[in-house]
């Protein structure tokens, strides 16, 4: 990517923009390729899923990911270069394909602002491949027309076009004047007062909403035990699918404000593919992190339900930490993602003793997993090499995913895939797909799913599946 030296603030004029374009296209020019043309502009705060309600088009793909107790959130919608890729080599593909956009690069503005510069936005399915008729591909990664992200105090908007050798510079200087001018002042769209908001008028999935759903999950836990007993793995994870069906189409963004509220200390998240279905949810896990040359990841396994004041709830804390079965369950997450990290040269540190990671419905066993990132390895050589977690696949894995999906009956599509984004600079952040629901009009397809192992028992799971179900339904029944 080329930086260019040019003060917006300075030359914040229709002509001054005209004049900058014109150097973009001589670039393309020589080049004799299409530039994508990123600028950068701190502006006055916003929240980004406000601005992605107000201007929210079902028939454009959007992205959004927040983690509200942290004050950071990114949001992108439509599409200025898009790719997707299927198979083994899904994530080197995608590497490739950014790598290839940022050398066609030019940069102005606040690049170095939190959030600046252009974001590839991206979507890993569970499996490598997917079934026909599947919304989402088995990797996807766009670029974003506009974007919006909040870092603290910080608000940074970026556009992003495409500068032909040939391109008409008129009507590209005039399209960004108008997002210039829009993010400067933007105004709230309230309610029904946007016509993009009117076809979903209030309907919700209400307490009367029909349901379904595939297959018979104690049966497939107990399959799955026979199979753990015979020597074939020592774990897999097995989720249920749920499909609730409204009076009328849900708008997934406020679906998703449900979420997000109930679930504060976790990743709020949204993807759409552009021809009206949604993947939404709010993850408690982080699947990897990089800034600034350190790896952050975690291991999140082991469950048990919050107390009903503080005392219950430090017992079953404590009786989770005691549990033979949820810390053997922990220490398979924790030596898979250590040993993967470690083949990819990294030296990860790490506690011996797991804590709790107390959510609004759950406590889980965590434990925190760093390393510093050499330069030669990429964000997404992590990606690669870390999912499937344990925690959503199995151990040993090969063995236990090409399990799941005959037992589960279900396509888990992007449930327990990898969503996340990179920037520029190699940085970003994945979280795993989890605590999630695929929105399709007027139906809501909920997933859940538990870590089994030998000592689990089909009841009890079922009755972890239920729990998790219940805070999904209750988060998305909310006025």
């Amino acid at each position: 990517m080329t930086t260019l030296p040019l003060d917006l603030a300075a030359n914040a004029t229709p002509e001054a923009l005209h004049g900058f374009l014109a150097q973009c296209r001589e670039v393309a020019r020589r080049s004799g390729r299409t530039q994508l043309v990123s600028i950068s502009l701190q502006v006055d705060a916003l929240d980004p899923l406000a601005v992605l309600e107000s201007i929210f088009e079902p028939d454009e793909p959007h992205f959004y990911a927040e983690r509200p107790d942290l004050e950071t959130a990114v949001a992108g919608a439509e599409v200025a270069l898009e790719f997707e890729a299927r198979g083994p080599e899904r994530f080197a593909a995608v590497q490739e394909w950014i790598d290839r956009v940022l050398g066609d690069t030019l940069a102005v503005g606040d690049v170095e602002a939190p959030f600046g510069g252009p974001h590839f936005f991206t979507g890993f399915t569970f499996a490598d491949e997917v079934e026909e008729g599947e919304p989402f591909p088995p990797a996807r990664v766009f670029v974003p027309r506009w974007q919006v992200a909040r870092a603290g105090a910080v608000t940074t908007a970026v556009a992003n076009l495409l500068v032909a050798p040939e391109g008409d510079l008129v009507s590209l200087a005039g399209r960004v004047w108008k997002a210039h001018a829009k993010f400067r002042g933007f105004e709230y769209v309230k309610g029904e007062e946007s016509g993009a908001l009117s076809s979903y008028k209030t309907y919700r999935i209400h307490e009367t909403y029909r349901t379904h759903e595939a297959g018979d999950y104690r049966a497939a836990v107990a399959e799955a035990l026979r199979r753990i007993a015979a020597g074939e793995f020592t774990k897999i994870v097995l989720a249920r699918a749920r499909d609730l069906t409204a009076d009328g189409p849900l708008h997934p963004l406020r679906l998703l404000n449900g979420l997000r509220q109930r679930f504060p200390s976790c990743y709020a998240f949204s993807l759409a593919n552009g021809r009206g279905q949604s993947f939404i949810g709010a993850s408690p896990e982080r699947l990897v992190r990089v800034s600034k040359g350190v790896l952050e990841t975690e291991a999140l396994a082991g469950s048990i339900r919050r107390g009903g004041g503080a005392s219950e709830d430090a017992a079953l804390a404590a009786e989770l930490c005691h549990s033979e079965k949820d810390l053997r369950e922990q220490q398979l997450v924790v030596e898979a993602i250590t040993s993967r990290l470690a083949q990819l040269g990294l030296k990860p540190e790490f506690s011996m003793r797991p804590g709790v990671r107390r959510l609004a419905n759950v406590q889980h066993l965590h434990t925190p997993i760093c390393a510093n990132m050499p330069s030669e390895v990429r964000l997404l050589d992590a990606v690669a090499a870390l999912h499937p977690t344990p925690a959503v696949g199995g151990a040993p894995r090969a063995t236990a995913v090409a399990r799941i999906r005959g037992l589960e009956g279900f396509p888990r599509g992007l449930y327990a895939g990898a969503i996340g984004w990179i920037n520029a600079r190699g940085g970003g952040e994945f979280l795993v797909g989890l605590r999630s629901a695929l929105v399709d009009g007027p139906r809501a397809r909920l997933y859940a799913g538990a870590g089994i192992v030998a000592g689990s028992r089909p009841e009890n799971e079922f009755a972890e599946t239920e729990l998790k179900f219940k805070a999904m339904q209750e988060a998305l029944l909310a006025p």
